[in-house]
């Protein structure tokens, strides 16, 4: 099969996160199982663009890449030269993946896959969420959905989904989808061991024990104020919060650790880790946590049970269905008390935290390797190429 991804933005944007990471690995893995696999997307890189050539293939892990220029509107990805380039391949492809929502580049893939009379799979990445939607930019994007969007999931052969709980938000908008895939993201293999020196300031972590983790971007999704307040609770250990803080709020962070007299028990690391210091960090870890307000999956969550870690996350993180079925954590309610008691259970007990740790990893072992993933993808595009 002949597959197309559209997606505003990815590699080497790592800056984006999860979304970016999901994607490549579907579509390595699924050139992998023998599929020609395209991506079209666009340059842009945070107030920067990736260098990267424009227009012609690159290819990374056998995935062939075009990247677009976006010399205007930016917030939107808009990049003109995609459309011509997009549709001279929709001639000879059986089904285009497209990836986000309120984006220009996934709504110019819609209009012309139903054009050119082309099957194609339409991935929200958590964005459609309502009561996200109604913090931030709540009639823009009320608009976009209403003129827009809902005209492109509807007349999608099928909507994807990464979770149960995403596929529930999802239903909340009452549209009329003609079929609704909830397929997981995977995880690499850890491979070989990261070699290298960890950067000072992931160093000076390795002594606090019992170590409790957060990686991921510091945005107010993902309540690590919430967090804060719920560590308070505690009475061991050190949090480190470790991400890329496009919104600024270290600072904000850092101040309320003060105010909850946990200066000396939080440390904030607000840049983005890779290779060997996002490996230390995690060898070093206890325990992991993810308390957001919404995630549709959260592919931190399959990192850190992959190394033998055990999770705290509350309900609305899609991955809690994982941390349910091996066992490998705490799935929680949203509130401050009871992410605080589930850490303490965790730091104060490392039999417990051992043996869920080891649980978690033989589970994401055998259930999440990229190619598993990619034959239930596979599958479903199938069906909608048939």
């Amino acid at each position: 099969m002949r597959i197309v991804h559209v997606v505003p933005s990815y590699y080497p944007a790592v800056r984006y996160g999860g979304p970016i990471v999901a994607v490549h690995g579907l579509c390595r893995a699924l050139a992998a199982r023998g599929h020609t696999v395209d991506v079209f997307t666009t340059s842009i890189d945070g107030a920067t663009d990736s260098a990267v050539p424009h227009g012609v293939p690159v290819s990374l892990d056998a995935v062939k890449v075009r990247y677009f220029a976006s010399p205007l509107m930016r917030r939107l990805s808009f990049a003109p030269a995609l459309v011509p380039a997009l549709r001279r391949v929709l001639r000879e492809t059986d089904v285009v993946h497209t990836h986000s929502v309120f984006l220009w580049p996934t709504w110019a893939a819609a209009r012309l896959c139903r054009r050119a009379q082309v099957p194609y799979v339409a991935s929200p990445r958590g964005m459609l969420v309502q009561d996200l939607i109604k913090v931030r930019n709540r009639l823009i994007k009320s608009a976009w959905i209403a003129l827009i969007e809902r005209a492109n999931l509807e007349n999608a052969a099928a909507v994807h989904v990464t979770s149960a709980v995403e596929a529930a938000e999802l239903m909340k908008f009452g549209w009329r989808l003609r079929h609704t895939a909830v397929i997981p993201n995977g995880i690499d293999d850890i491979g070989r061991a990261v070699a290298g020196d960890p950067s000072d300031d992931i160093k000076r972590l390795f002594g606090c024990r019992p170590l409790i983790l957060f990686v991921g971007r510091l945005s107010w999704v993902k309540a690590l104020e919430r967090l804060l307040h719920a560590f308070a609770q505690t009475r061991v250990g050190t949090l480190a919060i470790v991400g890329t803080d496009e919104d600024g709020l270290a600072p904000r962070l850092t101040q309320l650790a003060r105010d909850l007299n946990l200066a000396g028990r939080v440390c904030v690391v607000p840049r983005t880790v890779t290779g060997i210091d996002k490996e230390a960090l995690l060898a070093a870890a206890t325990a992991f946590v993810l308390a957001s307000y919404s995630e549709s999956f959260g592919n931190s969550v399959l990192e850190a049970m992959q190394r033998g870690l055990p999770v705290v996350v509350t309900q609305e993180v899609g991955a809690s269905e994982v941390v349910r079925q091996a066992d490998g954590g705490l799935v929680v309610e949203g509130d401050a008390g009871a992410i605080g008691r589930a850490i303490a259970q965790l730091a104060e007990n490392p039999d417990l935290a051992r043996s869920m740790g080891e649980a978690g990893r033989r589970h994401v072992r055998e259930h999440y390797g990229w190619d598993s993933v990619a034959a239930r993808m596979e599958a479903l595009y199938q069906s909608l190429a048939q």
